[in-house]
């Protein structure tokens, strides 16, 4: 059957043209190209340029009803939530979390962080290190414990872009992922992961969840970057959730149908 479903698409929700589309945009993109499932994760509220305000929660969820009535694809609300400390917090609340059917979350530069000392250590060292292309191991162990404790703290669904602006020891991360049940995104746009990373966490036992990042609509579905990886290490499809399947994530959704983890 193949891909089945996207869950990292980005409208203009997203703000400052960061996306591109709007909510039934991506919905009919991802319809016409064969999609069961799509979720709409725009960035989180603590990126200061492109994140999602949470006054336009309302409109996002209105425009999520209004497409669902158009098109017969399962849409979900999700947001793509920004690791904004070492100690592993998001920009993500309790309240916030009703919202969701799904929880995406990566590592994005300019984002509020928790307090000037993070806002230094962890989002601009982390920045710099990529412009200069090192990262030293106690950064890489500080941003290591980052992601453990995000997972562990937060009902997270899929970890984005892994390793991508920001270097971990996949390999930790790798097992915290399998012991919360936590997919890892193979990433359409980049693979921030090397080979020998993808097959750590595939004997690790980890899952596997194709996302296109989609920033407009056309990208919607275009998750083939990571199903050649995939293929190109021989590695069985099943160790993709949205492959020939649908995964299951950890929240109930808006209409209280709990949605528990296999």
């Amino acid at each position: 059957m193949g891909i089945l479903a996207d869950y990292h698409t980005h409208t203009k929700f997203s703000r400052n043209y960061h996306g591109k589309g709007t909510v039934l945009d991506n919905v009919r993109a991802g319809y016409e190209k064969g999609l069961r499932q799509i979720a709409i994760t725009d960035h989180g509220f603590n990126q200061k340029m492109y994140g999602i305000r949470r006054k336009d929660m309302p409109q996002l969820l209105k425009d999520v009803e209004e497409a669902k009535e158009l098109y017969p694809i399962e849409v979900l609300v999700g947001v793509e939530a920004n690791l904004i400390s070492s100690s592993g917090d998001i920009d993500i609340t309790e309240e916030d979390e009703k919202n969701f059917d799904v929880l995406a979350c990566g590592f994005h530069r300019l984002v509020k962080s928790t307090s000037k000392k993070e806002q230094f250590s962890f989002v601009l060292k982390n920045i710099l290190c990529e412009l200069f292309h090192h990262t030293s191991k106690k950064q890489i162990e500080k941003n290591t414990n980052a992601y453990i404790q995000a997972m562990r703290k937060y009902n997270i669904d899929i970890i984005t872009h892994l390793n991508h602006a920001i270097k971990v020891d996949v390999e930790q991360v790798a097992r915290v992922a399998k012991e919360t049940n936590t997919y890892i995104e193979l990433n359409g746009k980049r693979l921030g992961m090397s080979d020998e990373e993808i097959l750590t966490c595939y004997n690790l036992g980890c899952k596997f969840i194709l996302g296109s990042d989609a920033h407009s609509p056309k990208r919607v579905g275009d998750c083939h970057l990571g199903l050649e990886a995939i293929l190109r290490l021989k590695l069985p499809t099943s160790c993709v959730a949205n492959y020939d399947d649908l995964p299951k994530f950890k929240r109930h959704s808006k209409k209280g149908k709990a949605d528990a983890r296999d």
